[in-house]
């Protein structure tokens, strides 16, 4: 499933086309997704103009000129695709001839830009709903996400409180969304890997008995933050199903350091340890014994 990297630079993508353009029309070729579509989903969005295109978690919010705000996820196959009517797509030079199979094109979005927005999801596991901006503090989806990683009010003091008293692993409370919003698998790994802390290392032990931050929570933070935003500036990490909107891959996984790297050397310098994989909550963790404490 993507994970924050690779919905910010989908979010990205779809801003040149998105913002400030108009809904001309709106295709709907099946009524369901995960869940069932809105009520007069075309209609309540056609005419509309988008205002904004923002980002909470693993979710993209688009403000409507209509007062509601469209809240979309990708699930775990779902892509957009940008093309223009006048040009066809553009083709990426990692391009995935899947994305374009129109059986799994479910919404287009035709705007006043000229882009034509496709949305492409195999599984179906991925959604859209409209929600008026005045309940979006309360959207049952969104209502429960911790702090953004990569925002400012994110540090190590907030992160020593959400883990104080914890008795669950340190990857498991990561990949707790009500503690930290968009961490997924890979980047929970990679970032307890640049920190040098344990995935087992109970979540509790980065704070006081007061539930100030130690040391430890100052170099995982630092960590998160680093990797999430290294792994965006390399437009996410494509194993499975991620694809920016121009079909491109995604490369940050050609920079992993533990994940998915069961039996190599540990890339520390001087470590001299072995990658390992175990597994914690049914999820891959990926870690050096060694140099991970």
């Amino acid at each position: 499933m993507p994970e924050l990297p690779e919905v910010e630079t989908v979010r990205r993508g779809l801003a040149p086309a998105m913002e400030g353009a108009r809904f001309s029309e709106v295709e709907v070729r099946r009524g369901d997704l995960r869940w069932p579509l809105p009520k007069n989903f075309a209609r309540r969005l056609e005419g509309k103009s988008v205002t904004g295109l923002g980002r909470r978690a693993k979710y993209l919010l688009a403000d409507l000129s209509s007062g509601d705000v469209l809240v979309m996820h990708l699930g775990m196959s779902g892509s957009f695709r940008v093309s223009r009517a006048d040009r066809g797509t553009k083709l990426g030079r990692y391009h995935n001839e899947r994305a374009q199979d129109a059986a799994h094109d479910h919404v287009v979005f035709h705007m006043s830009s000229g882009a034509i927005v496709t949305f492409n999801d195999p599984r179906r596991f991925g959604s859209m709903k409209l929600v008026p901006r005045a309940e979006l503090g309360q959207e049952p989806l969104l209502a429960q996400l911790g702090p953004e990683p990569l925002g400012n009010e994110f540090d190590a003091a907030m992160l020593a409180r959400a883990c104080k008293g914890k008795k669950t692993s340190l990857k498991a409370a990561l990949l707790d969304q009500r503690v930290v919003a968009g961490l997924g698998n890979i980047y929970v790994c990679e970032a307890l890997f640049r920190a040098h802390l344990s995935p087992k290392r109970l979540a509790a032990t980065i704070a006081d008995k007061r539930g100030a931050p130690s040391e430890r929570a100052e170099r995982l933070v630092e960590a998160i933050k680093a990797v999430l935003n290294a792994a965006i500036k390399d437009g996410g990490s494509s194993l499975r199903d991620h694809k920016l909107t121009d079909g491109e891959l995604g490369m940050f996984q050609h920079h992993f350091r533990v994940y998915d790297r069961e039996g190599r050397k540990c890339p520390t310098p001087g470590c001299g340890g072995t990658v390992k994989r175990i597994v914690q909550n049914g999820r891959s963790t990926f870690y050096c014994p060694v140099c991970q404490k």
